[in-house]
C-alpha cells in the first residue's frame, strides 16, 4: 500500500505515554490511532454520528480489527493515519487503514463493522442512504448542499442549528438569539446527504454598500471540517451578487482565526456581545 491509496484523517506526534521501554509504540495504541481517525472520517462525511445513526435506525459495531506491523513508531515521530472504505456488503462495511511516518508504511489494518439493531445488536442491511454517502465520498462527490433563501423558507432548519449552538451549547437566552432582522435577512443552511441541517448563517441588508453576516453556527461535532467555510462563502458570494462592496461581521474571539482564514480582517477593539467577547471583522467582496 502507498500513501496515494488513502485519504488522511489524523496527524499526531507520539508521546512518552504511548511507548514502552524500547521507546517504540505499544501495539495496542495503533488501534486507538485508527479509531481517532475514524471519528474524523465521519466528520468529513458531514455526519454527526450519534444523530445520523438515530435517524437511520441502527448502529455500527466492530466485528473485526486486524493489524499488520511493517515497522515501529518511536517517541516524537509524527504519524499520518489514513482510511478508505473498501467494501460495503449487505450488512457489513470494510475499511482499510494505514499509518505512515513520512513515506514509510508502518501499519496496515482491516476494520470490519456490522450494521445492527442497537437494542438487540442483530445485523441489519446497511441502509441505502448510508451506502450512498460512503460510496459518494470515496468517489469524490460533494457531501454538502448549501441552500439560500428567506426566513420563511429556511427558518425551521436554521433554528435547529442555532438553538443547539447558541442556546444549548453557549447558553445564550433564546430571547437574545432571535431578533427582527431574521425576517429581512437572506439565510443559508448547509445540509448533509441525509438531509440533516448542520450549519447556518444569515446576510442582513446592506448599509452604505456593506453587508453584515451573522448567526454563523456549525454543529459542534462537525466543526473544522470546512462546513462553516462553505456557508460563509455562499453568503459572501450573495453579497457580491447584489452589489455589496464589502461584508462585515461580529466574530466571537474563539472563531477569529476561522474568519481570518477566509479573508476577514479585524478592526477596532474587542467588545462584549450577548455575554461573549467579540471583534468586528471586514473583508472586501
Amino acid at each position: 500500500m502507498n500513501r496515494q491509496d488513502f485519504r488522511f484523517f489524523n496527524r499526531l506526534r507520539v508521546r512518552w505515554a504511548e511507548v514502552d521501554m524500547q521507546k517504540i509504540v505499544f501495539n495496542g495504541h495503533y488501534l486507538m490511532y485508527l479509531d481517532t481517525a475514524m471519528g474524523e472520517y465521519w466528520r468529513v462525511l458531514a455526519l454527526p454520528y450519534e444523530e445520523a445513526m438515530q435517524q437511520l435506525g441502527g448502529d455500527l459495531y466492530v466485528k473485526k480489527a486486524s493489524v499488520e506491523y511493517h515497522g515501529s513508531a518511536r517517541y516524537d515521530d509524527t504519524l499520518d493515519i489514513g482510511l478508505r472504505c473498501s467494501r460495503i456488503g449487505s450488512s457489513s462495511i470494510q475499511f482499510l487503514g494505514a499509518i505512515f511516518r513520512g513515506e514509510d508504511l508502518l501499519i496496515t489494518a482491516e476494520l470490519i463493522y456490522v450494521y445492527a439493531d442497537p437494542s438487540t445488536q442483530t445485523s441489519r442491511p446497511v441502509p441505502d442512504a448510508l451506502r450512498q454517502v460512503l460510496l459518494g465520498y470515496e468517489a469524490g462527490e460533494s457531501l454538502l448542499e448549501v441552500r439560500t433563501g428567506s426566513w420563511q423558507q429556511l427558518h425551521e432548519d436554521a433554528m435547529k442549528v442555532r438553538i443547539e449552538v447558541f442556546v444549548e451549547e453557549q447558553r445564550i437566552p433564546l430571547a437574545m438569539e432571535q431578533d427582527p432582522a431574521d425576517e429581512v435577512s437572506l439565510h443559508a443552511v448547509a445540509y448533509n446527504r441525509l438531509g440533516m441541517p448542520v450549519a447556518t448563517g444569515r446576510l442582513l441588508p446592506a448599509q452604505a454598500g456593506v453587508g453584515r453576516i451573522g448567526r454563523m453556527a456549525v454543529k459542534r461535532v462537525l466543526r473544522e471540517a470546512g462546513i462553516g467555510s462553505q456557508v460563509l462563502q455562499a453568503l459572501t458570494a450573495t453579497a457580491g451578487e447584489r452589489g455589496d462592496r464589502a461584508v462585515r461581521l461580529h466574530a466571537q474571539r474563539s472563531a477569529e482565526g476561522f474568519y481570518a482564514s477566509s479573508g476577514f480582517a479585524a478592526q477596532g477593539d474587542a467588545f462584549e456581545e450577548v455575554g461573549l467577547p467579540h471583534i468586528e471583522m471586514v473583508r472586501a467582496v
